[in-house]
């Protein structure tokens, strides 16, 4: 099954549970944190089904964050691509990509 069509199963359970109508947006956010944290948790451990449990977990909140604030996440990260896709920069010895300051 394609992305967008879990991502539209996740907006009607979101829907159906009220989420999409009645959530706040920091709320969301705060979820998104608290399984964020579990991610680095599970990465720790080098748990891997809970490493994509987690980053699944992830994706859930921040397409319920949007639904909240009607806003699509597939615009989100293409905003995000048109703004890195042609970022120079370095990787660091610990793997994390630092962006050129140019």
């Amino acid at each position: 099954m394609s992305y967008s069509k879990y991502e539209m199963l996740t907006l009607q359970w979101g829907t159906d549970r009220g989420i999409v109508q009645h959530g706040r947006p920091i709320g969301q956010a705060i979820k998104t944190l608290e399984e964020v944290t579990e991610l680095l948790d599970a990465i720790n451990r080098r748990d891997m089904p809970e490493i994509k449990d987690a980053v699944g977990d992830i994706v859930v909140t921040l397409i319920m964050c949007c639904a909240t604030l009607d806003i699509d996440l597939t615009e989100c990260l293409a905003g995000a691509y048109w703004q890195i896709k042609d970022r120079k920069g370095f990787l660091t010895a610990e793997g994390v990509f630092v962006k050129d300051k140019a």
